[in-house]
């Protein structure tokens, strides 16, 4: 049904993009879930992989990949501990989507698949950014099941995105920049938001405020 898929596509071709911008995207929320998706796929015989990607479909990957997706189903719903968790894996999701993306482009010249790793990485640092940052926001909250609901759509929708590059990797790809554009914007608006926070804490008070608090 999809055998074929990712070795007919055309080389350099919005297929083969869609399928790198949202692959990564997944690998950025949850490694662990991608990986075990695309090789279990490719074990199903749903998913041809391109040459440099077929270790996915190698049974002790498959396995590594769902026992650590099993271990990072409860870590990451732990609050506080959460945080910590996924700043250790800045260090595991980014370069893992890296060497997806240049897996996924074997067939390209070394340059094209330098810069498809540089963008695989890229676009995983923006949504484990997103993510890490929508955890710092919830952790504080007094109940669990905030934290608890954000992991488990986090998780599903990196099995989704995932699945869903491999049948439609043009949709998919666009509804991850659409996802991105959104992490973008609302990042810039708190950066903005914290620097005049942190400028009015700043400034001086002005003379005619200040004569009145000697008055007073």
């Amino acid at each position: 049904m999809l055998t074929g898929m990712l070795g007919g596509m055309r080389i350099g071709g919005p297929e083969l993009v869609g399928m790198i911008v949202a692959v990564s995207f997944a690998a950025g929320l949850n490694v662990y879930a991608t990986v075990g998706t695309l090789g279990l796929l490719a074990q199903a015989g749903l998913l041809d992989l391109p040459s440099g990607l077929h270790l996915l479909s190698n049974w002790w990957v498959i396995a590594a990949a769902c026992a650590l997706f099993a271990v990072e189903f409860f870590a990451d719903k732990i609050p506080a501990f959460d945080l910590f968790w996924n700043a250790l894996h800045t260090f595991v999701r980014v370069p893992v989507a890296a060497l997806l993306a240049y897996g996924a482009t074997s067939q390209l010249s070394p340059e094209k698949q330098l810069l498809a790793a540089f963008a695989g990485g890229a676009i995983a640092l923006v949504a484990h950014g997103g993510k890490t940052a929508a955890r710092v926001a919830v952790t504080p909250s007094p109940e669990p099941f905030s934290n608890f609901a954000l992991s488990m759509s986090e998780d599903a929708l990196a099995v989704f995105l995932t699945w869903f590059a491999t049948r439609h990797p043009i949709a998919a790809g666009l509804t991850v920049a659409a996802f991105l554009t959104v992490i973008v914007v609302l990042s810039h608006w708190v950066v903005r938001m914290l620097k005049n926070i942190f400028r009015g804490a700043q400034k001086p008070p002005s003379p005619r405020n200040h004569d009145q608090l000697k008055v007073a």
